[in-house]
C-alpha cells in the first residue's frame, strides 16, 4: 500500500513543543530534555560522539541493538554513560585526545579519540570489537544533501543526514491505533528518535503526519523566531523495530508501517518523521511547550 494523506481543512497548523530529545552518542538511548540550544548543527550536543569499529566504521543500533541499553547523561561539564552491569563512565565534553578519520555513512569526517577507557568501556559492554568512541571535530562542515535542503547550506554532526528531525504525537498515536487492531503492543517515540516532537493545541490543530505536508514552521521563542523548515521524509531502517527497554528485536512496527507509510518522495520507503534543516534562530532555546506555526506547503 501506497503513502496516504489526509486532506486539510485548513491552510494553517498550529501545534506545541510536546518532546524535546537529545542524542549525545549516535544510536545509543536518547535524553529528554526541558530546552535546548539550536545550532547550526541542530540541538546542541545532538550526535556529537558516535561509536566506531577498528576501522572508523560507524557502530548502530541496526547490527548491535544493545546500543539500545546506552543511557548517556549530560552533566555540568561531563558526559556519564550507564549501560547495565557496567561501572559509569564519565567524559568531560571538553576533551579529547588524538585526531582521526571515521566513517559516517559515505562521509569520511575527522573526529578526535576519546580514549582508551572510553573504547574498553564500549568494547565490554557491547561485546564486539575492538570499539572506539570519537567525538565530531567542530571545526569540520559537514553538508546536508544539496538535492533536498537546494539552496541553503545545513550541517550535521553524526546524525545520519539533517539537523533536526521532527514528527509528533498525533503520528505515533495513529501507528499505535493500527498496532492495537494487530493485537500489538503500543510502542514510545524514543523508538523514533525525534529532536522535536509535536503536540497539536487541539485535537484537530496537528493531525498525523501533518509534518510530511507543512513548509516552514515558526517556533515562538520569545527571541529570534526560530524557522525550521522540513525538506525529506525520514526512511525508515529496522532500528524502531528494537526495544529500548531491553534492546529485543520485532518486526511489529515495520511490518504496520509498511501497510499505509510508504513514501513516493524516497522512492517508496517506509518514513516516519521529517527531516528539517534550520533557517534562522540559531543560538535560541527551544522550549517544551512554546507555540508552532506552518502553512500547508
Amino acid at each position: 500500500m501506497t503513502f496516504t494523506a489526509a486532506t486539510p481543512h485548513s491552510d494553517q497548523r498550529w501545534a506545541l513543543i510536546d518532546q524535546l530529545w537529545v542524542f549525545p552518542v549516535k544510536s545509543c538511548a536518547g535524553i529528554s530534555v526541558q530546552q535546548a540550544v539550536l545550532t547550526d548543527t541542530g540541538l546542541d550536543l545532538d550526535r556529537a560522539w558516535m561509536v566506531v569499529d577498528a576501522q572508523g566504521q560507524m557502530l548502530t543500533q541496526r547490527s548491535v541493538p544493545r546500543m539500545a541499553l546506552i543511557q548517556p547523561e549530560l552533566r555540568h561539564a561531563e558526559l556519564v554513560l550507564r549501560a547495565p552491569g557496567m561501572l559509569a563512565l564519565h567524559l568531560s565534553i571538553e576533551r579529547a585526545e588524538a585526531p582521526t578519520q571515521v566513517q559516517v555513512w559515505k562521509d569520511t569526517v575527522p573526529a578526535f579519540e576519546m580514549g582508551a577507557l572510553a573504547a574498553q568501556w564500549f568494547t565490554d559492554f557491547l561485546n564486539v570489537g575492538p570499539l572506539r568512541l570519537v567525538r565530531f571535530d567542530p571545526e569540520h562542515f559537514r553538508l546536508a544533501s544539496r538535492e533536498w535542503t537546494k539552496d541553503v547550506d545545513a550541517f550535521n554532526q553524526f546524525s545520519d543526514g539533517f539537523p533536526v528531525l521532527v514528527t509528533s504525537t498525533a503520528s505515533l498515536d495513529e501507528l499505535n491505533n493500527r498496532l492495537s487492531q494487530q493485537a500489538q503492543a503500543p510502542v514510545d517515540m524514543r523508538r523514533f528518535r525525534a529532536n522535536v516532537v509535536l503536540r497539536g493545541e487541539t485535537p484537530d490543530a496537528w493531525q498525523a503526519h501533518d509534518e510530511d505536508r507543512v513548509g516552514v514552521m515558526t517556533v515562538t521563542t520569545g527571541g529570534e523566531a526560530v524557522q525550521l523548515k522540513p525538506v525529506k521524509p525520514c526512511p525508515r531502517c529496522p532500528m524502531p523495530n528494537v526495544n529500548p527497554d531491553t534492546a529485543e528485536v520485532s518486526p511489529a512496527v515495520s511490518d504496520t508501517l509498511r501497510t499505509y507509510r510508504q513514501d513516493p518522495r524516497v522512492k517508496g520507503a517506509v518514513t516516519f518523521g521529517m527531516n528539517a534543516i534550520p533557517l534562522s534562530g540559531l543560538g535560541e532555546v527551544l522550549r517544551v511547550g512554546q507555540r508552532v506555526s506552518a502553512e500547508f506547503a
